[in-house]
C-alpha cells in the first residue's frame, strides 16, 4: 500500500505533465485544469490503498477517462445548443434567449466552410425533427440526461418514475434516434 508520503509524492510528479497531456485532448486549460484536479482526488479517494507501483497506471486510466467524458459532454451540449437555438423564432430584441448564455468557441464558425455549415444546419434539422417523434416520456428523459447533464436519480425524481424507468426510456430514445439517422444516412 502507498503511504501518504509516496501518494502525495506521486501527485506532485505527475501534475504538469497530466495537466499538458490532458491541455492537448480538451483544448481549454480551465477545463484540464478540473480534469486533472478531479482525477487526482479519484485516486486518492478510491485507490490510496493500492501499492505504489500500480499508481501510474490507475492515474492515466482515470485521465483519460475523466477527459473523455467532458469531450462526450461538450459534444453533446454543442449538438443541442445548436440544434435547440433554432427553437426561438421569434425576431423581438427583448426576448431573452437561454441558449445564448452559453459560451461559443469563436473559432469553431471561422473554421467551418459555408458548405459545412449548411450541411451540419441540415444534419441538426433532421436530429431535430427525429426528437420531436419521439415519445413524450422517451424525449423528456433523453433531453433530462443528455441536454440537461441530469443524472439518473435527478432525472427519475423529475420524472416522477423509477430509475430503471429512466434508463429504459433513454435506451429506446438512443436506439431509435440512431437508427432512424442511420437510415437517412446519418452517422455522428
Amino acid at each position: 500500500m502507498a503511504s501518504n508520503k509516496e501518494l502525495a509524492d506521486f501527485l506532485a510528479s505527475i501534475e504538469r505533465r497530466a495537466f499538458k497531456q490532458t491541455l492537448y485532448t480538451v483544448r481549454d486549460e480551465e477545463a484540464a485544469l478540473d480534469i486533472v484536479q478531479d482525477a487526482m482526488i479519484k485516486l486518492a479517494e478510491k485507490y490510496g490503498d493500492k501499492p505504489a507501483t500500480e499508481l501510474p497506471l490507475l492515474f492515466q486510466r482515470i485521465v483519460r477517462n475523466t477527459a473523455l467524458d467532458y469531450c462526450r459532454r461538450q459534444k453533446i451540449r454543442n449538438t443541442y445548443v445548436n440544434l435547440f437555438s433554432s427553437f426561438n423564432s421569434n425576431t423581438d430584441e427583448d426576448d431573452f434567449d437561454f441558449l445564448e448564455t452559453f459560451p461559443v468557441e469563436a473559432h469553431s464558425a471561422a473554421l467551418q466552410s459555408s458548405e459545412a455549415q449548411l450541411e451540419q444546419a441540415q444534419v441538426l434539422g433532421l436530429i431535430e425533427d427525429e426528437i420531436q417523434k419521439l415519445p413524450a416520456r422517451q424525449r423528456e428523459a433523453f433531453l433530462m440526461r443528455y441536454w440537461e447533464e441530469m443524472d439518473v436519480a435527478e432525472t427519475a425524481v423529475a420524472m416522477g418514475c423509477s430509475e430503471g424507468s429512466v434508463k429504459t426510456h433513454c435506451s429506446r430514445a438512443t436506439q431509435t434516434l440512431a437508427q432512424a439517422l442511420q437510415a437517412k444516412g446519418i452517422t455522428l
